[in-house]
């Protein structure tokens, strides 16, 4: 079963890598039509009317101890109906060079299982109420939440030149920004403690907040998120949020305010994972799904999961990021708008192409395809209001190149990219065309995207935007002869002072294929 899956742990899985080389993208293709290597020569054998395929030419070919020329891509790309050009480029980089080799997965992020267990209990009874399982799950979490906070606070001297600095279009260097964990999740842990709603804990809630100052102060951080990365933004965005929580609460408070602490904690792990710190971001996330579970809002509780999601995507966990995704499509059911349906189905087909399950990963575009023509903006929730036709099409866009499908990739990520007045976004979205540019065989044009995506990382002020181009250097290394290659390792030296810190030292990958 589905549930039964959820609750299991993460860690054990497969190693993740990348899929880089013809024979893994081969395999994949083969299994997701559920062919044995056999079955393949078999079909191929029959198509082209030639008995001199058998299944170990195969399986060499998986391997990638041969490489099929011109004639056999043709008749692979027909019996495994893949469009042949995609195979020619796999082709082409395998005679280039033999294909990465596997590389240990990146340890599990603190307080993932514990997010993964609740998400578990939400999924059993959506409806019902996450109070044991959160105070079951959060102990250390709340624990933590409070020394960070307590120890990496900015002093106001810091603050007021970070102010000043980014104010006068200057980006103080890393070194003297600080990614904190908003100094709110201190009243979010203190929430839980307590027993959220109704204060079980205690017998009751004591404290509150005003549920309008807080919505407005939501919606207004929201929008800065647009153009303000996590670094900058986490650190004001704690102070505005945790004042307005402090304030007295109106009498109608109950389950609107519950679902506004749901939705600033959201807010607050996005921006803690865009600042670079995702154990912060975990913690904010389980309090959010608390809190919508206990407001019965499906809908928020799903999208909480799918930013968790987005998360341990980006951090390399691209089995986990795929069970909280599929978590979230699941518990969200009928309840959710069409937008939201088409994100979270989004959000499936990303992890599932990290994991190399290329055909549920086609499927979940498919799907996210369907809904988002049945779209209603004025039926979405407010934190919706980003999720446009232009989104959708960028998301697609990254999912084809995580499967290796760079011609179908590029058109949408040139469109991405093309967008103005949001730096992060160009700066991920741009990433991901340069590793698009080079799998085409674009080295040129890959250097210029990534030095483009280089300086909206700088302007971004995000850490998430700052490791996706970390992870494009590499590669571009490789190709020290280009000039473009150079002048992108020169400017990634001279910017260097003026980037967030990156915490994760991988870019996303996805499991091997092995060859049967």
């Amino acid at each position: 079963m589905f549930e039964e899956r959820i609750a299991q742990d993460p860690g054990g899985m497969p190693p993740s890598t990348a899929p880089a080389s013809l024979g893994a993208l081969l395999a994949a293709l083969r299994l997701g039509r559920g062919w044995s290597q056999l079955r393949v020569a078999e079909q191929l054998t029959a198509a082209a009317g030639l008995h001199t395929v058998s299944r170990h030419e195969v399986s060499r070919w998986e391997r990638g101890e041969r490489v099929p020329g011109d004639f056999w891509l043709g008749w692979l790309a027909v019996v495994l109906d893949v469009p042949g050009a995609e195979l020619a480029v796999a082709a082409e980089a395998a005679r280039r060079g033999p294909a990465r080799r596997a590389t240990p997965a990146p340890a599990p992020v603190e307080g993932q299982a514990d997010l993964l267990r609740l998400a578990h209990a939400w999924l059993a009874d959506p409806a019902g109420s996450l109070g044991r399982a959160s105070a079951r799950a959060t102990p250390a979490g709340v624990t933590g939440a409070r020394e960070r906070v307590a120890t990496a606070r900015e002093p106001a001297g810091a603050r007021a030149e970070s102010t000043r600095a980014t104010a006068g279009g200057r980006l103080p260097p890393a070194r003297d920004r600080r990614a904190a964990v908003p100094p709110h999740l201190d009243a979010f842990a203190g929430w839980l403690a307590r027993g959220g709603a109704g204060g079980r804990a205690g017998g009751r809630r004591s404290g509150g907040a005003d549920p309008d100052a807080l919505a407005a102060t939501v919606a207004v951080l929201r929008r800065q998120d647009d153009v303000v990365g996590g670094i900058d933004l986490a650190g004001p965005a704690g102070r505005e949020l945790g004042a307005v929580l402090g304030r007295p609460e109106g009498s109608a408070a109950s389950r609107r305010l519950l679902g506004l602490v749901a939705e600033a904690a959201q807010l607050t792990g996005w921006l803690a994972a865009d600042a670079g710190d995702p154990r912060g971001a975990l913690a904010a996330y389980r309090t959010a799904l608390t809190a919508a579970a206990e407001a019965g809002d499906r809908p928020l509780a799903a999208h909480v999961l799918g930013s968790a999601s987005h998360l341990l995507a980006g951090h390399g966990d691209s089995r986990g990021a795929l069970l909280l995704a599929r978590t979230g499509v699941a518990g969200a059911g009928r309840t959710a708008t069409a937008t939201l349906r088409a994100l979270l189905l989004h959000r499936v087909a990303f992890a599932a192409a990290l994991c190399g399950e290329r055909r549920a990963a086609h499927d979940a575009l498919d799907q996210a395809g369907e809904v988002a023509a049945r779209r209603d903006p004025a039926q979405d929730p407010s934190w919706l209001y980003w999720v446009d036709e232009a989104e959708l099409s960028a998301m697609a866009g990254r999912c084809m190149a995580a499967l290796g499908r760079p011609l179908r990739a590029e058109p949408l990520l040139t469109a991405a990219v093309g967008r103005t007045g949001q730096p992060r976004t160009a700066a991920l979205y741009g990433a991901w065309l340069a590793r698009v540019c080079l799998d085409l065989g674009e080295v040129e044009r890959a250097g210029e995207v990534a030095g483009d995506a280089l300086l909206d990382a700088v302007r971004s002020g995000s850490a998430r935007a700052a490791a996706e181009v970390a992870g494009v250097r590499p590669r571009l290394a490789a190709h020290r002869d280009v000039p473009e290659a150079r002048r992108f390792a020169e400017l990634a030296i001279a910017s260097r002072p003026y980037l967030p810190e990156v915490a994760r030292t991988e870019p996303p990958k996805a499991v091997e294929i092995r060859s049967d």
